[in-house]
């Protein structure tokens, strides 16, 4: 990864504070993008001072993107503002995820709303933003976090995970997944990866850990370092030589993983 400049969304704690880490060790320039600045700021432990600070510790290169990406004008402002820092993105993660459970029919309105607009509208509007510069350049690698919730379960009889109170994430994520298969496909030939990558398993990430019925008693956990290496595999490749994939961390690995909830068995 030396060389690269990558923006990783999400980035002050949980899966995207592993993917920035693990691109940095490898070389790359990144610049971290997230709502909190701080330790403190948030209920949630993790912050974009933190994750810069244990970057730099080891001899990396990073640079801290303040973004609320709940606000369109903020994502605006996001490639710009890390191409000021840290030169061209050749690289970028759309990882920054919320997840409000609960019966499809309760969700607050203005819940659904911020969840469509981190996972969907944000992702899409970066792309915009970062991929032409890409396409000039001849090089450029989209990885956009997914998750097996953005398949449809098979039934009836449906698993039981089906009604866990994630459909508007599920809806997310298969939004999600169509913009990397189609973008992949209307780029194709330029240099440009655009693929996906979901967890195989549970990550006890902070976020997950306050709001998600599943834990380590109900659902096979995954080595925390999974998606980072699973990331670099799908982002070390040749310039458009692996593109409009959907896959998943332990799959991408080549480490054997039990199936739990959400398992691909159990879905189409």
């Amino acid at each position: 990864m030396r060389g690269r400049v990558a923006i990783v969304t999400g980035a002050s704690r949980g899966i995207g504070r592993y993917i920035a880490e693990g691109l940095a060790a490898e070389g790359a320039a990144v610049a971290l993008v997230a709502r909190t600045a701080a330790a403190g700021e948030s209920a949630l432990p993790g912050s974009l001072e933190e994750v810069m600070e244990g970057i730099r510790a080891k001899g990396g290169t990073v640079a801290a993107v303040r973004a609320d990406l709940t606000r369109p004008d903020e994502v605006e402002t996001v490639v710009a503002r890390a191409e000021d820092a840290l030169g061209p993105v050749d690289t970028l993660v759309n990882n920054a995820g919320v997840n409000f459970y609960g019966p499809a029919l309760d969700i607050r309105s203005r819940r659904y709303a911020l969840m469509f607009q981190m996972m969907v509208h944000t992702p899409f509007r970066l792309c915009q933003l970062a991929v032409p510069g890409m396409i000039e350049r001849g090089r450029g690698w989209i990885l956009n976090i997914t998750s097996k919730q953005a398949r449809h379960p098979m039934g009836p009889p449906y698993p039981e995970w089906a009604a866990d109170g994630c459909v508007p994430y599920g809806m997310c994520k298969a939004a999600l997944d169509r913009l990397t298969t189609g973008l992949a496909a209307e780029v194709h030939g330029t240099g440009v990866s655009v693929n996906a990558l979901g967890t195989s398993g549970l990550v006890m990430t902070p976020g997950v850990a306050v709001v998600s019925p599943h834990t380590p008693a109900n659902a096979p956990v995954e080595d925390d370092d999974a998606m980072a290496a699973a990331a670099l595999a799908l982002c070390g490749t040749d310039p458009g030589s692996v593109t409009g994939r959907i896959a998943y961390s332990m799959d991408v690995l080549g480490r054997p993983f039990t199936e739990g909830p959400w398992s691909l068995s159990a879905t189409f």
